[in-house]
C-alpha cells in the first residue's frame, strides 16, 4: 500500500528515527496477535467452548483465513480515504477490543472477539508496513535494511507472546493471557500516536515490564530459562536503541496521512461523513464476520454451523475409503459459510486472472504464468506450514515430552502413595512443595480409585459451567473415562480446570496416587513446559537465522550463485518436508508411552524455519516484479487471497489429526498418548511426502519458469525485474 508522498526525519544508524517507533508498535501488535494464536486452539478445546478437535480446527481455519483476506480491503480504504496512520490506530483499537472480549465467557462474545480481531488486523497489518516504506525516498539503498529491522520487531513480538501470554494463560488463567494481549495491543497503539517523550516512557517501561515478566513467569527448566533470557535481553537492547533513536526525533506527523483530508469530511449519507461511514461499515462487518466464523451457528436454535451439503451426502463420500474421507472433509468445509466465501472468491479471482493473462502479449503473459504457478506452490507451503497453530500445537500438548522430571519411581516404591498437586502454580505454599500431576502420569495406572471420583466431580462441575453437553453425554464421558485404567490428558484437563475455578469443588487441589507395578519408571516432580510456549521457537529461529540468510543470499549474489526465485521456492518446500519428516521420525522412535523427545520438535521447527526463510522473503517481491503494472494491485490482492485459502486448507489437513472425534459425532475423551501417536505420525509423514514431491516438481519446473520470467527485459507493460519489491520484508512473517 502507498502513502501520499515520502517523508523525512532525523536518522539513527542511517535509518529514519521514526522507524523505531514503528518497530515497537508492530512488536506489540504481533505480541497480541501471537498471544492469541498460541492459546486459541487450546482455549476452544480445553476451556468453556468444549470443542472437539475438528470443530476447533474448523473455527481456527475460518478465523485465520479471514485474517488474511481483510488486509486487502483495509489497504484499499487507507490508500483511497483514511490514510495509513488512521487505519493503524483504528485497527489497533479493534484488536484490543477483540482480545478484551475473549475474556467474556459466552459463545456470542467469543465469535464477536474473533471478528474484531479479523477487522482490526485488516486495518493495521498492511498499513504500518506502508508507513515504513514512506520513510525512505524512492530507490533508497537503506530501505531493505529498514525493513529487516522492522522484520526483527515482528519476530521479537511473536517470540514474546507464547512465552508470556501462552505460559500465563495455560498456567494461571486463560483470561490473564488474553488480558496481556490486550495490554500489549494498547501499548502498540499508544506508542504510535503519543508524543515523543511519552513514547519513550512507554517503550522503556513496556520493555522493562515484559523482560521482568519473562524472567519471573516461566517454567523451572533449563530450556525455559535459556529462551526467556535470550528474548528478554533482545527486548531490552531493542528498547535502549529505540529510546535513543526517538530522542533524535519521532515519527513525522505527515507520515501516513490521508490522501485527501477534504474527502474524509465529505458528507455521504445525510450528516454522516465519509470517515464515519467507514467506521459504521466496519461495525456491520464485525457482526458479519462473527456469523461467518461461527458458520451462522450464532443465529441457529441448535447452535450448529450451517452446511449446504447434507450430512447424509458427506457420510456417503466417507464410505469410499481414504479418498472419500478426504473428499468428504473438503466438501464439508467448502459448504460452510466461510469456506464457501473463500472458494467462490478464489475461483472468481483465478478466472479473472486467467482471462487477463491470455489477453497479454508474450512476455507479460509468460511472466503471469510464473506468478500463477508460484502462487500455487506458495499456497501449498503455507497450508502445510500453518499446522503449527493447530495440529502441531496439539501434538506438542499430547505427545511431546515437555516435563523435566526430578526422579523416577523405583520397584521399592510399589505399594506406596504419592500425593500430587493438580495446579502448576497453586497459591498455597504447602501445595507448591508437592510434585506436579503432569504429562509424566499420562498412560499410567493409579492403584487408587479416589482419583476417578475426583475426575467425575471435575467433569460435572466444568460441564455445568460450559452447558454444552446433555446429561447423557456427560454420563457417557464419565463412564468412558472411568472405564479406562490409564490416566489420560482429558482427565488431567478437567482436574486442572475445576481445581482452578473460582468456585472449585473442595478436595480437587491434590490427588493421591497408589503406586503399582505399572508405574515403575514413571517420572515424578520437576516442571512441565506448557505446549503453547513452543510457539515461540519459530520466531526465535527467525531472529537468529534471518540475518544469516540475508547475508548468505548477498554473498551468493556477489559470486553469481544466488538461487533464482523458483529454486528458492523449491528449497523452501523441500526443507518444510524435512521438518515434517523429523516429526514423523520422532513418532517412530517415541518411548513406550507414546511420548516424543523434545529434540525432534526443535529439529522439525528449525527445518521449517529455514524453508520459510528461503520462500517467504521473495513472494511479494516476485509479484511486484512480474505483474503488469495495470494488474499489480489485483495480483497482490489475489496473492493474499491465496494465502487466506492456504489457511483454509491448513484447517482441513489438521482435521485428519482429530483424535477427540468419535464415530457418533459426540465429544469423547482424548486417548492415552500411545494411541494418538500413530495418527499424528501418519499425517505428518504424508505431509512430508506431499511437500517433498511439490518441492521436486517446482525444482523441475525452475528452468522453464526462469525462461518465462524474462529477467532484464522491459516488456510492453513496463514491468521489469528491476522493480522494487523488497519492502515485503515486514509483511511476510507477520501473518504466519
Amino acid at each position: 500500500m502507498s502513502t501520499p508522498g515520502q517523508t523525512t526525519s532525523p536518522t539513527v544508524f542511517g535509518h529514519p528515527a521514526g522507524l523505531f517507533t514503528l518497530f515497537f508498535a508492530e512488536m506489540w501488535e504481533r505480541f497480541s496477535f501471537y498471544g492469541m494464536r498460541a492459546l486459541l486452539v487450546f482455549y476452544m478445546i480445553k476451556e468453556f467452548m468444549g470443542y472437539r478437535d475438528s470443530e476447533a480446527y474448523a473455527v481456527y481455519g475460518a478465523y485465520t483465513a479471514l485474517v488474511y483476506m481483510t488486509p486487502f480491503f483495509g489497504g484499499m480504504l487507507a490508500d483511497r480515504l483514511l490514510g495509513a496512520r488512521r487505519a493503524v490506530v483504528v485497527g489497533g483499537l479493534l484488536m484490543a477490543a477483540g482480545h478484551l472480549m475473549m475474556m467474556v465467557k459466552t459463545e456470542f462474545g467469543f465469535f464477536v472477539a474473533l471478528a474484531l480481531l479479523i477487522c482490526g488486523n485488516g486495518f493495521f497489518k498492511p498499513n504500518i508496513s506502508s508507513i515504513v516504506g514512506s520513510l525512505y525516498p524512492e530507490g533508497s539503498h537503506r530501505r531493505d535494511g529498514g525493513f529487516t529491522i522492522f522484520y526483527m520487531g515482528i519476530n521479537l513480538g511473536a517470540a514474546m507472546a507464547p512465552l508470556l501470554c501462552g505460559y500465563i494463560g495455560e498456567t494461571y488463567e486463560w483470561e490473564y493471557g488474553f488480558g496481556l494481549a490486550t495490554i500489549g495491543m494498547l501499548i502498540g497503539v499508544a506508542v504510535f500516536v503519543a508524543p515523543t517523550l511519552l513514547t519513550q516512557i512507554l517503550i522503556s517501561s513496556g520493555a522493562l515490564a515484559a523482560a521482568a515478566g519473562l524472567l519471573f513467569f516461566r517454567p523451572d527448566s533449563l530450556f525455559a530459562i535459556a529462551i526467556n533470557v535470550f528474548v528478554a535481553i533482545a527486548l531490552l537492547v531493542a528498547g535502549v536503541i529505540s529510546v535513543y533513536a526517538l530522542g533524535r526525533g519521532g515519527l513525522p506527523k505527515e507520515a501516513g496521512g490521508p490522501p485527501d483530508p477534504e474527502r474524509l469530511r465529505r458528507r455521504v449519507l445525510g450528516p454522516v461523513t465519509a470517515e464515519w461511514a467507514v467506521y459504521g461499515g466496519t461495525f456491520v462487518a464485525v457482526f458479519l464476520f462473527a456469523l461467518l466464523v461461527s458458520g451462522f451457528a450464532l443465529v441457529r436454535t441448535d447452535r450448529k454451523p450451517v452446511a449446504l451439503i447434507p450430512e447424509s451426502t458427506i457420510a456417503q463420500l466417507e464410505s469410499f475409503g481414504p479418498t472419500g474421507e478426504v473428499a468428504a472433509v473438503l466438501v464439508q468445509e467448502a459448504s460452510r459459510p466461510a469456506g464457501l466465501v473463500l472458494v467462490l472468491s478464489g475461483l472468481a479471482a483465478f478466472a479473472y486472472l486467467v482471462f487477463e493473462t491470455v489477453r497479454l502479449s508474450k512476455i507479460p503473459r509468460e511472466r503471469m504464468y510464473v506468478v500463477l504457478i508460484l502462487t500455487f506452490f506458495s499456497m501449498l507451503f503455507w497450508s502445510f506450514f500453518e499446522q503449527a497453530g493447530s495440529s502441531v500445537n496439539n501434538f506438542t500438548d499430547r505427545n511431546v515430552d515437555r516435563v523435566s522430571e526430578a526422579r523416577r519411581i523405583t520397584e521399592a516404591e510399589v505399594g506406596q502413595t504419592v500425593r500430587f498437586r493438580v495446579l502448576p502454580a497453586p497459591q498455597h505454599k504447602d501445595l507448591r512443595a508437592l510434585p506436579l500431576l503432569s504429562q509424566e502420569q499420562l498412560g499410567h495406572k493409579n492403584g487408587s480409585h479416589t482419583m476417578k471420583r475426583q475426575i467425575e466431580e471435575a467433569i460435572r462441575h466444568e460441564e455445568k459451567v460450559k452447558d454444552k453437553l446433555t446429561p447423557k453425554e456427560i454420563d457417557d464421558l464419565v463412564g468412558g473415562l472411568n472405564g479406562q485404567d490409564a490416566f489420560t490428558i482429558t482427565g488431567l484437563t478437567y482436574l486442572r480446570a475445576a481445581a482452578g475455578a473460582d468456585d472449585a469443588p473442595p478436595g480437587l487441589a491434590t490427588v493421591e496416587w497408589l503406586i503399582v507395578d505399572d508405574n515403575v519408571g514413571m517420572g515424578i516432580g520437576g516442571s512441565e513446559v506448557p505446549a503453547s510456549v513452543f510457539q515461540s521457537v519459530n520466531p526465535i529461529y527467525i531472529i537468529v537465522f534471518g540475518l544469516v540468510f540475508t547475508t548468505l543470499w548477498a554473498l551468493l549474489d556477489k559470486i553469481g550463485l544466488d538461487p533464482n526465485t523458483p529454486v528458492k521456492f523449491s528449497l523452501g518446500l523441500i526443507q518444510l518436508a524435512l521438518g515434517f519428516a523429523a516429526f514423523w521420525y520422532g513418532a517412530q522412535v517415541a518411548d513406550g508411552r507414546g511420548m516424543v523427545a523434545l529434540s525432534w520438535l526443535f529439529l522439525g521447527y528449525l527445518l521449517q524455519t529455514t524453508g520459510e526463510l528461503c520462500l517467504s522473503p521473495v513472494g511479494l517481491s516476485m509479484v511486484t516484479k512480474l505483474s503488469p503494472k495495470r494488474l499489480v494491485s489485483t495480483v497482490m490482492g489475489s496473492w493474499f487471497l491465496a494465502t487466506a485459502f492456504s489457511q483454509f486448507l491448513a484447517a482441513i489437513i489438521a482435521q485428519f489429526t482429530g483424535v477427540s472425534d468419535s464415530g457418533d459425532g459426540q465429544s469423547s475423551g482424548i486417548p492415552v498418548p500411545v494411541e494418538t501417536l500413530d495418527l499424528y505420525g501418519s499425517v505428518f509423514g504424508k505431509i512430508a511426502i506431499s511437500a517433498g514431491i511439490s518441492g521436486l516438481i517446482c525444482l523441475a519446473l525452475a528452468p522453464l519458469l526462469c525462461r518465462w520470467m524474462h529477467e532484464g527485459v522491459v516488456d510492453d507493460s513496463g514491468a521489469s525485474d528491476k522493480a522494487q519489491g523488497s519492502d515485503q520484508r515486514g509483511d511476510e512473517h507477520a501473518f504466519e
